[in-house]
């Protein structure tokens, strides 16, 4: 089996603003994860709702290693990818509620989350479909001499469509600046990968196209800010696409009508013991770059800023009845954003 593509790393590697950076923002992932799972159990958001707790790293390093103008797309476990794109939870939260204050209007809900100014293009429930138009956008930059990276994220169970590998080769075919990301959390819903696909290694999938494919520790964020980093380089220098099997670990169900009852708890307390948020904030004590006092002045800025989040889409309204033919059809006169 091939190494890993990052590099073993260490603190000297990435500054202290960096590890801080990480730390905030995976804990603003997580607890803005729990604060949805407890809105849904009290029947605030309706629908599926798929939660991100356990894959932060994965969201987090990926963008440290990108340009703010740079392009995301993804799947229907999506909460946590605006958030990190830099939108403000508060406008997740609002979605979740199906309010009007949405990033989607309240159209969208859990699976369609959507933020143009930030570059993140969804946020798609269709299992696949997000993957071409993840090549699309990075064809549209190519053609339009945009300097811009695609980042296009999948589950493990994504790679079983058509379009994966009709996207890969045509990505490959036109060097498109595409980076995909497969967030291998070893489940498509609730079968195990070894149980859907001959080829457990998924990243080697890539070499049918001659595309440079890796597999990378997930429960890092250096790991993988490395991987994003080197392939966004490629990409920028006109070398084309690169596949990316990002290894990580969901704590919870795959949405939250999921019991999760096809593992065992040994298997989920073996990764919850290398929790990147706990991986983030040992390096930081270790540098002493951060005080007792200070992780406890995180928390509550943090859990205050997620309870504002969950105040604001509660009090926001309810779309008007009107919006309905709203956004079916695109205007006329509507902005191209692929500017």
């Amino acid at each position: 089996m091939e190494k890993v593509a990052s590099k073993k790393t260490n603190a000297q590697k990435f500054t202290k603003e960096q590890y801080r950076e990480w730390y905030e923002k995976m804990l603003l992932m997580r607890r803005f994860e729990e604060r949805a799972q407890q809105a849904y159990i009290q029947q605030q958001i309706r629908g599926f709702c798929h939660l991100y707790i356990g894959q932060e790293a994965v969201a987090a390093g990926s963008v440290s290693a990108i340009r703010p103008d740079d392009n995301i797309i993804t799947a229907y476990r999506d909460h946590a990818h605006p958030i990190a794109k830099g939108m403000d939870p508060k406008y997740v939260m609002a979605e979740l509620f199906a309010k009007a204050t949405g990033c989607s209007k309240g159209k969208g809900g859990s699976m369609h989350m959507f933020d143009v100014k930030n570059r993140f293009f969804g946020g798609h429930g269709i299992v696949g479909g997000q993957v071409p138009l993840g090549a699309g956008l990075a064809f549209a930059d190519k053609y339009n001499k945009k300097d811009r990276v695609t980042l296009c994220y999948m589950g493990d169970g994504a790679v079983r469509q058509g379009a994966f590998h009709e996207a890969l080769n045509m990505a490959m075919l036109w060097k498109l600046p595409v980076i995909f990301i497969i967030e291998n959390n070893g489940y498509a819903m609730g079968t195990s990968v070894s149980r859907t696909s001959n080829v457990t290694d998924l990243y080697e999938l890539g070499r049918a196209f001659e595309m440079p494919s890796f597999p990378v520790d997930g429960m890092k964020c250096e790991t993988v800010h490395e991987a994003i980093a080197s392939a966004a380089e490629r990409a920028r220098k006109g070398d084309g696409p690169t596949l990316l099997e990002i290894k990580t670990y969901r704590y919870r169900g795959h949405s939250m009508s999921d019991p999760a009852t096809y593992r065992t708890k040994e298997e989920v307390e073996e990764y919850k013991a290398k929790d990147p948020i706990e991986h983030t904030l040992d390096t930081l004590k270790a540098n002493k770059w951060i005080t007792d006092k200070e992780v406890e002045e995180t928390e509550k800025k943090i859990k205050a800023q997620v309870e504002a989040s969950v105040k604001f889409a509660d009090e926001s309204p309810y779309p008007d009845p009107s919006e309905l033919y709203k956004d079916v059809y695109m205007q006329k006169d509507y902005p191209f954003i692929m500017d």
